[in-house]
């Protein structure tokens, strides 16, 4: 059919029979030849692109396996000299149509040398790929070697220790490699390193050869893993090996704090060994890697990481003195249950790309709320789940910058862009909404049958609904498209009639914040409050608006609490005259999280907000409720409040000093002292706070440690206390500990009383290598843009988001939105907002995925503009 019209239009024509072949044989062979390059494009077009694309992904999944890196680096004595190194990388290569594409984002000059297949080759390296020639490889094994100085962007190098981190797609900067998560491999690394250094990888290590005033450090072949789980940590470290559980751990510090060592160690490694116990049990799978070994990093810019064999925490997160709160304590529990699930969430099963790299993330949280429940039993789980994720996730799908779940990725180098509370806090709401409607047993069983079936292998979300859908008579499929697909979140409202002061009809109703006609599948009660008693309902609001028949006859309530359990997600009426008076821990603290979300929709007035808010401050005991109080009267102070309406609250500080004068337990008092450090900036109130840094004052059951001391120390330069300088001066000469001595050194500028030393500190984080060590840049960027210093910091809003892109490309996964929070976050100004507005318009064709996280940074701005008083 397809030669028809061409064989027509040649026969029309008055030729011989020689000549009509020749024509058309002209005519097949262009024919031909167009539709071949259709078919086989060339290949550099195609792929080489920067980044690495889905579609380069896809076909190298198909094109090789069976793949082997073998490293070597040597590390020398001074961090500015490059580290030589070499890689042999082994592989099946199953398809020769195409040259093969390794990732490397350095610089050409970074590579020295590749041979392939014991031939030495000519260097093809364009947008951020070495090309290797298909005619130098061959079907079934092949080996590259290259000799190149390694990458700097995520090799982490400080004068006594560097470390590395890799995700999302960061291994490509330090080595050549197939930097994808479902291309996992195995690692041969050995690393020469300075003979006081200790070195931490993924292996066991197998030997030790000393070298003049180097030792080679050479370890065993890891387990299987994606290339941004591969790590090594080195430098100089304290180490201790705990044998007290299933198999020994390490763990390599730097804190020197004798007592904060004493205190932490143990429990630790018992949160490790609990964890795994859980975790062990739940998924009906043995751990499935040689080691879990861990180092703690002063400046690490997350949490933690969740490298095979060699997790990296933050260290100030996991090392705590005697007087740490529960908050804390549960803070360090839960990070360290949620790293040592990605052993199975994440590191075992893998997602196939990073558009589903929420689902490694939603376990890891949700089962790290799991584990809570035995190591922590004084502790509300229920109430612990809602304070941690709600707030958290509500800050983000209320915004114009929120989307769903799982989210398109077309190219690797935006997957960090991915990250935010929606993963982290949303998703594990979803699932406990997903674990509901399935029940507890059967949603273990999917969880089993996943883990089993998927070890060693890569998913996404379809897998696991698909095996869901088979365990369940629910349609899991069509549920997912809202919780998981579709983003925001659902404003709930009633209409009631009553009839001889008995209900007659209860109607509920949801609308989806944005408009649109999306219905929330969920679960959740509501209480209706008599005096003697109150009556729990259980609603399942499976559409748009449901009868509440269970209620239809009953008194009318004196109140009605809505998602008195604490487990609906979206906005609730709000109604409650008296919340400090709910008993209930979980209904008490879910109205005060709805409260909050009424005062930003507008139903509730700031000032009544507040004064709910300060009235829960005299009070609650609980301290994870008291935690958020305390956040939420922050907030409002700073960004809700007029300069002008702050003076009507002078009396806070003092109303905060007589609770603090109370025999509160020591977790209640460092609660309520951080709220007065943060709201304390006039005279009197930041008199008081230096006479507890001076220890003049005495706070009952209270103890600040050095870290106390010091943030309190930044707080009254900050407040422009008349004994700025020597504050200042004072605590940095009483910081003993090396790595905290050069960070609050670092800092120093952006605490200046001098204007122009705190704008040259700002350009300076112009030039990337200012921003390396990100949570110091985070800090600092708090102090430069604190609301007392708008007057003078508000010039450089422009200069925060004109960098955000390079931000992005230089800096790890979580920093665009932190340089936008910690500077911008800061602001409710007309003036800040009009920037940011004014920018959104003349950058029209702006990368779409910052651009959410911007909006979402500014939301309480915006809103500022009508709630503000």
């Amino acid at each position: 059919m397809a030669f028809a019209k061409p064989l027509l239009f040649l026969a029309s024509k008055q030729t011989t029979f020689k000549t009509f072949m020749r024509n058309y044989l002209l005519f097949l062979f262009v024919y031909i030849f167009v539709i071949s390059c259709k078919k086989d494009p060339e290949p550099n077009k195609l792929f080489i692109t920067k980044g690495i694309s889905s579609t380069l992904a896809d076909y190298r999944k198909q094109q090789i396996d069976g793949v082997i890196y073998n490293l070597h680096f040597s590390i020398p004595n001074k961090k500015e000299e490059s580290i030589p190194s070499k890689l042999k990388v082994v592989f099946n290569l199953k398809d020769i149509t195409n040259d093969l594409v390794l990732d490397f984002n350095e610089k050409s000059d970074h590579i020295l040398n590749i041979v392939v297949n014991g031939e030495e080759t000519s260097i093809t390296h364009k947008n951020e790929h070495i090309v290797i020639n298909k005619n130098t490889l061959k079907l079934g094994n092949n080996s590259v070697s290259i000799d190149f100085l390694a990458g700097e962007l995520s090799l982490n190098r400080n004068d006594e220790y560097l470390y590395t981190l890799l995700v999302p797609d960061r291994a490509s900067t330090l080595f050549p490699c197939f930097d994808q998560p479902n291309l996992k491999a195995h690692y041969n690394l050995s690393i020469s390193a300075p003979k006081d250094w200790k070195v931490l990888s993924g292996g066991h290590l197998k030997s030790k050869t000393v070298n003049g005033d180097f030792i080679e450090h050479t370890f065993e072949k890891t387990d299987k893993m994606s290339t941004y789980l591969f790590s090594f940590v080195a430098g100089k470290f304290s180490e201790v090996i705990d044998k007290n559980g299933s198999f020994p751990m390490q763990l390599l510090y730097r804190e020197t704090n004798e007592e904060k060592i004493e205190q932490s160690l143990t429990p630790i490694f018992k949160t490790h060994q609990s964890s795994l116990t859980f975790l062990e049990e739940y998924t009906g799978y043995k751990f499935p890697f040689q080691k879990m070994d861990f180092a703690t990093l002063p400046p690490f810019q997350y949490g933690g990481m969740e490298h095979t064999g060699a997790i990296q925490y933050r260290e100030n997160l996991l090392f705590l003195d005697k007087n740490a709160t529960i908050t804390r304590k549960l803070r360090r529990a839960k990070l360290i249950a949620h790293e040592t699930s990605h052993m199975w969430f994440g590191n075992l099963v893998t997602m196939k790309w990073f558009d589903d790299v929420w689902l490694k993330e939603v376990f890891a949280n949700f089962m790290a709320d799991k584990i809570m429940n035995p190591v922590f039993p004084e502790i509300n789980h229920n109430l612990n789940f809602m304070m941690s994720h709600y707030p958290s996730a509500y800050s983000e799908d209320r915004t114009k910058g929120t989307n769903p779940i799982k989210q398109h990725l077309g190219n690797l180098k935006n997957a960090g862009a991915l990250y935010g509370r929606i993963i982290y806090n949303k998703a594990p709401i979803m699932m406990r909404q997903l674990e509901l409607l399935l029940g507890e047993e059967k949603f273990q069983k999917g969880i089993q049958q996943y883990i089993a079936k998927f070890a060693n292998d890569n998913v996404d979300w379809t897998d696991l609904v698909n095996i869901f859908d088979e365990l369940s008579d629910k349609d899991i499929k069509k549920w997912s498209q809202v919780w998981v697909k579709s983003s925001g979140r659902p404003i709930i409202s009633d209409e009631i009639t009553y009839e001889n002061n008995n209900i007659k009809t209860f109607t509920i109703t949801q609308q989806a914040e944005d408009g649109s006609t999306k219905v929330w599948n969920q679960l959740f009660n509501l209480g209706l409050v008599y005096d003697d008693e109150i009556k729990i309902l259980n609603i399942d609001l499976n559409k748009k608006s449901i009868q509440i028949k269970e209620a239809e006859g009953l008194p009318k309530p004196k109140e009605i609490i809505y998602n008195y359990n604490g487990i609906g997600y979206g906005v609730f009426p709000f109604n409650s005259s008296d919340i400090s008076s709910i008993k209930d821990d979980v209904a008490r603290g879910h109205t005060y999280i709805n409260l909050y979300e009424n005062m930003l929709s507008g139903v509730v007035s700031v000032t009544d907000a507040l004064n709910t808010y300060i009235a829960g401050l005299k009070n609650e005991n609980n301290e994870l409720i008291l935690n958020y109080i305390c956040g939420r009267i922050n907030t409002i102070y700073w960004t809700f409040l007029s300069e002008q309406s702050r003076e009507n609250y002078k009396e806070l500080s003092n109303l905060i000093r007589q609770e603090l004068s109370k025999d509160n337990p020591a977790n209640i008092q460092k609660t309520l002292f951080n709220l007065l450090k943060n709201v304390s900036h006039y005279k009197d109130g930041s008199q008081l706070l230096y006479h507890i840094w001076t220890q003049k004052t005495q706070v009952k059951n209270l103890a600040l440690n050095e870290s106390d001391l010091t943030n309190l120390a930044m707080k009254l330069a900050i407040y422009e206390h008349p004994e700025a300088q020597s504050i200042l001066e004072k605590q940095l000469s009483s910081i003993t500990n090396k790595d905290k001595k050069e960070r609050f050194s670092w800092l120093l500028p952006s605490l200046s009383a001098d204007e122009k030393t705190r704008d040259d500190f700002m350009l300076s984080l112009k030039d990337s290598k200012n921003r390396e060590k990100e949570s110091w840049v985070e800090a600092a960027l708090s102090n430069l843009h604190h609301p007392l210093r708008h007057n003078s910091s508000t010039k450089h809003v422009s200069l925060i988001l004109n960098l955000l892109e390079e931000v992005q490309l230089t800096g790890d996964i979580f920093f665009p939105k932190r340089w936008l929070a910690n500077s911008l976050g800061n602001y409710s100004s007309k003036q800040a907002y009009d920037e940011v507005q004014n920018f959104i318009k003349i950058n029209e064709y702006y990368n779409p995925i910052l651009l959410k996280k911007l909006l979402i940074v500014v939301d309480n701005l915006e809103k500022a503009q009508t709630i503000k008083q």
